[in-house]
């Protein structure tokens, strides 16, 4: 049988009531947005291009099909729904799948495609000019790929360097299956972030 991760908005450390609140703020600036303009533009995109779109959200093939299935949507709020019933539940190769897509928190990515591009502004935080913060986090990264043999994942919008090197280290007493079940609620979070960022064109 597969395994399965629930996704709940649990508090997972520092900080996560106060992203659990920015996310359910910019659903709410979404879906104040005209179903004729953010969602309608969202439902009358071309099934690829949508889907293109919704992967660049969370690289997960079964997650974007679900969520282009349940097209059309009457406002954001609707989307977002569709977009939690699509992933009640991840599998740890789902998990994996979609960390590829993710750079290291501190390390700036580089590609010009939409997925990157989110990711730099949401590393904002991260001042690349503050060596003794950029060698604690490429050390703090490299000890927790040793343990859990994946990259340290965060939602890292909002968040300052500091912030995010506090909340790696605080992550490595987990054992593998608490700290997997974190990294698919990060997942998540970053995701709905993302998926505002769709609607809104």
């Amino acid at each position: 049988m597969t395994h399965r991760i629930r996704l709940p908005f649990t508090e997972t450390g520092d900080g996560a009531e106060h992203h659990r609140e920015s996310v359910e703020s910019a659903s709410m600036s979404a879906s104040s947005t005209d179903a004729g303009s953010g969602v309608g533009r969202v439902n009358s995109l071309p099934r690829p291009e949508l889907v293109k779109q919704l992967l660049a959200c969370l690289d997960i093939q079964r997650w974007a099909n679900e969520i282009a299935d349940r097209r059309p949507f009457a406002d954001a709020g609707e989307l977002h729904e569709a977009a939690d019933a699509a992933a009640p539940g991840l599998t740890p190769e789902e998990i994996h799948t979609a960390l590829a897509a993710h750079p290291r928190i501190g390390q700036r990515s580089e590609g010009d495609d939409t997925s990157s591009s989110w990711s730099r502004s949401e590393q904002s935080g991260v001042d690349p000019a503050d060596a003794d913060l950029t060698t604690a986090l490429r050390e703090g990264n490299e000890e927790y790929e040793r343990r859990f043999g994946h990259v340290y994942l965060v939602c890292a919008s909002g968040r300052s360097g500091a912030e995010l090197l506090r909340i790696l280290r605080s992550r490595l007493d987990n054992d593998r299956d608490t700290e997997l079940d974190i990294v698919a609620e990060e997942l998540r979070e970053i995701a709905r972030l993302r998926l505002a960022r769709v609607i809104e064109g």
